[in-house]
């Protein structure tokens, strides 16, 4: 069993930043990657990006050049640097851990609980 513990997350204005932090915690020896997804009010969840055991990174195109995922294998912690943010980048932030395979949600293993972003001045 692992489980997934978000923090970092609050308010913020248009243009600032703000990082996240995913701990892990258990037996993630079986997990290929650790994603970032979100979920807007009054829209579904949707991808922002991916880290995998290899150390490549994936993004949405709509945070490309804003967002950075960074990973400590030492503290089992995933990060998401968020800067430049925009009002349209609030929501409830996700971490998932995903078991081998494409990277979608049918292949996540275990969530996180969420942290709330708000963007907003």
């Amino acid at each position: 069993q692992v489980q997934l513990v978000e923090s970092g997350g609050g308010l913020v204005q248009p243009g600032g930043s703000l990082r996240l932090s995913c701990a892990a915690s258990g037996d993630t020896s079986s997990l290929s990657s650790m994603a970032w997804y979100r979920q807007a009010p009054g829209k579904q969840r949707e991808f922002v990006g991916v880290l995998t055991r290899a150390g490549v990174t994936h993004y949405a195109d709509f945070v490309k050049g804003r967002f950075t995922i960074s990973g400590d294998n030492a503290q089992n912690t995933v990060y998401l640097q968020m800067n430049r943010v925009l009002p349209e980048d609030t929501g409830v932030y996700y971490c998932a851990a995903h078991n081998p395979g494409l990277v979608s949600e049918s292949t996540v293993a275990y969530w996180g609980q969420g942290t709330q972003v708000t963007v907003s001045s």
